[in-house]
């Protein structure tokens, strides 16, 4: 499959099309014939991605964190969680694929996963609609949730979601409720919760499943109250950008990390997690192995005074 190049990418699209050209022609040359030159060409293209990847902007940080090729649950969960066993259905309407939960072992330890799931192609796309959750999805995380409550299980949110899908079928069946009441368990869960931003994280969506003792975001993630699109139509009715929206929103990890609404920035590899999805997933894995192993160690009144402590401090300024 093609890779993927983003706009600010395109020069170095150009030096690994001339390093592919060269590896046919040495095809035919005979061995090792344009071995320097290839070489040469991809130090320049590892050069040049480092350079892009260490001042990215915040929208150049949003064409990341929606980059088709980013690992999302699915990957993460095959990856970090042994012996999963999906569990389906909020046991009212239906079963919403846009979030998946389930049962399964994180480094030998019991855990029950969630999370959003956009799909890869536009058969699975359709198939979990773009990961836009629909009410039943996020009652089904609650339904998950009070399971891991029942049995004494720390939970892992993965998030990845443009928002919750606003179409009037998800309006009549009560949205704005699910996602609220989504929100509070996750605040008043007796047992550790940690929440990994993989991708985009918008709106109540993400919040639903991200009220958490723990917040953490990729390097190259955005975290925010309403997609940068959403805002620019809303404050400036489309008068501006998306780009300008995403970079007056403070949405990047780094923003958010100063502003106290993430705890945690986990690094991706140079270019990306789409660059090397291994890494990525090995990084999140040994950050939700080091926050679980502090959070077990609070009783379930001290986990629901850490998450109010920590929400309640958030926009402080610390005028009375």
């Amino acid at each position: 499959m093609a890779a993927h190049y983003l706009e600010f990418e395109r020069p170095i699209a150009e030096i690994e099309s001339k390093i592919e050209e060269l590896s046919k022609l040495s095809e035919t040359a005979g061995a090792g014939a344009f071995d320097a030159e290839i070489e040469a060409l991809r130090k320049r293209a590892r050069d040049m991605r480092q350079q892009a990847y260490a001042k990215l902007d915040a929208w150049q940080k949003t064409l990341v964190a929606r980059h088709p090729e980013r690992p999302h649950f699915t990957d993460y969960c095959a990856a970090l969680i042994e012996d999963f066993v999906e569990m389906r259905g909020d046991r009212r309407f239906g079963d919403d694929q846009a979030i998946i939960g389930g049962l399964g072992r994180f480094r030998d330890r019991p855990v029950m996963v969630i999370g959003h799931e956009k799909g890869r192609d536009t058969v699975t796309r359709v198939k979990h609609n773009f990961g836009m959750g629909r009410p039943e999805g996020y009652r089904k995380a609650i339904r998950l949730m009070e399971t891991a409550e029942r049995f004494g299980l720390p939970v892992i949110t993965l998030v990845d979601s443009a928002g919750a899908y606003p179409g009037v079928s998800s309006e009549e069946r009560g949205v704005a409720e699910a996602i609220a009441r989504a929100t509070e368990k996750c605040l008043l869960l007796t047992t550790p919760n940690v929440t990994i931003i993989t991708g985009e994280g918008m709106s109540g969506g993400a919040i639903a499943i991200a009220a958490t003792s723990r917040v953490l975001i990729m390097e190259h993630a955005i975290y925010s109250v309403i997609s940068p699109e959403g805002a620019n139509s809303i404050l400036w009715r489309g008068g501006r950008t998306a780009a300008d929206a995403a970079k007056a929103m403070k949405i990047t990890a780094e923003d958010l990390l100063k502003m106290k609404i993430v705890d945690r920035i986990i690094p991706e590899p140079v270019g990306g997690a789409h660059s090397d999805p291994q890494a990525a997933i090995q990084a999140v894995g040994d950050a939700l192995a080091e926050e679980l192993t502090d959070l077990e160690r609070l009783t379930p009144d001290e986990l629901r005074k850490q998450r109010a402590d920590r929400f309640y401090a958030i926009g402080r300024t610390g005028l009375q």
